[in-house]
């Protein structure tokens, strides 16, 4: 949704007009099309109060919502105040809003621990190939998590998921995973001749029956996947919504993830500027002080940006740990804000 705004050219002193983009995030919520949502950025910004926020409006609106944290230092719970685990739980209070929170990491230990003392005579199998096989394919046990994740989701028949995800570093490696797993997965099928003595043995200690069920369930897998990876790419099924906060370093993080976006093909229209300062009077000289500072950031960001929605969310007095609290703050997501006006 766009609305008209007149603004004072610079050169003539001339009249101009031209479209600016809502600054909120109703375009989130009334895309009805959209599957999935990610919410990320710098550690500390936020990301988890406004991806909550923006699954409870999205949950007035559509026919089922599930939040997922992929966050290894896990904050949903906190933020509803109830405990989640890897199974999605409803939401206390809703109907239609499901939580859960996984750990998209697995440790080497227990993918080798697993083959410990099944060398094979037939090519020498055992830890040592573990090792070499995950040094070829980084994050392919990460990878793994998270393809077992989306089948469960895809399962589901959510309508729409949202993502609150860990700081930078880590949802860029979560967005590569389809193409890792893909990858990944036809690089062991490759390796089946060498692996062939011991695939039973494998097939055996992940439950997945026979060789051949194995197979198949790999392809199934690489099958989720490439469906998984072209709705990334979709965007009318989904969008990436940055959090970020008026500061040099969260600035900079941002910037480097919409870079990466775009590499990736994953829409982004959104940054919630989160965090900001709005001084009552001119009573606290440390306030003021902060707040040019940051006015400076969100200007730099008005400049950078102005093909996206940005939303402006004021620096609570409180911290926002309960629904109550949740859904008060998601509210502001909607309302449009004006930066604050400094003399």
């Amino acid at each position: 949704q766009k609305k008209t705004m007149e603004v004072q050219a610079a050169v003539g002193g001339t009249t101009e007009e031209w479209e600016a983009l809502e600054p909120s995030v109703r375009n989130i919520i009334e895309t009805d099309t959209l599957k999935w949502i990610f919410v990320g950025g710098k550690g500390g910004v936020g990301k988890t109060t406004c991806s909550c926020s923006i699954a409870i409006q999205l949950a007035k609106v559509r026919k089922s919502v599930l939040i997922i944290s992929t966050d290894p230092a896990h904050n949903l719970s906190d933020a509803f105040g109830q405990k989640f685990n890897g199974a999605p739980s409803i939401v206390e209070g809703y109907s239609n809003l499901f939580a859960m929170e996984i750990d998209p990491t697995v440790e080497k230990e227990e993918l080798e621990g697993l083959f410990m003392g099944q060398q094979s005579q037939q090519g020498g199998f055992g830890p040592a190939m573990i090792q070499e096989l995950m040094g070829s394919l980084p994050g392919i046990d990460e990878a793994m998590s998270f393809a077992e994740v989306m089948k469960l989701v895809q399962t589901m028949q959510f309508s729409v998921i949202v993502f609150d995800t860990a700081p930078t570093g880590h949802t860029l490696r979560l967005l590569s995973f389809p193409t890792l797993l893909d990858k990944g997965i036809g690089k062991l099928m490759s390796f089946k001749s060498k692996l062939g003595p011991i695939f039973s043995q494998m097939a055996t200690m992940f439950n997945m029956g026979d060789e051949e069920q194995m197979v198949g369930k790999m392809e199934a897998t690489k099958k989720v996947i490439e469906e998984v990876n072209i709705q990334f790419k979709d965007p009318d099924l989904t969008s990436f919504v940055c959090v970020c906060i008026p500061e040099f370093l969260s600035l900079y993080e941002t910037e480097r993830l919409v870079q990466e976006l775009n590499k990736f093909d994953i829409d982004t229209q959104n940054i919630i500027v989160n965090q900001v300062l709005f001084p009552e009077g001119d009573t606290c000289a440390l306030c003021n002080a902060r707040a040019r500072m940051q006015k400076k950031y969100i200007d730099q960001i008005y400049d950078l940006y102005e093909d996206f929605h940005i939303t402006v969310l004021p620096l609570q007095k409180e911290e926002i740990r309960t629904v109550a609290s949740l859904e008060q703050f998601s509210e502001k997501l909607l309302t449009p804000t004006k930066p604050p006006v400094l003399p």
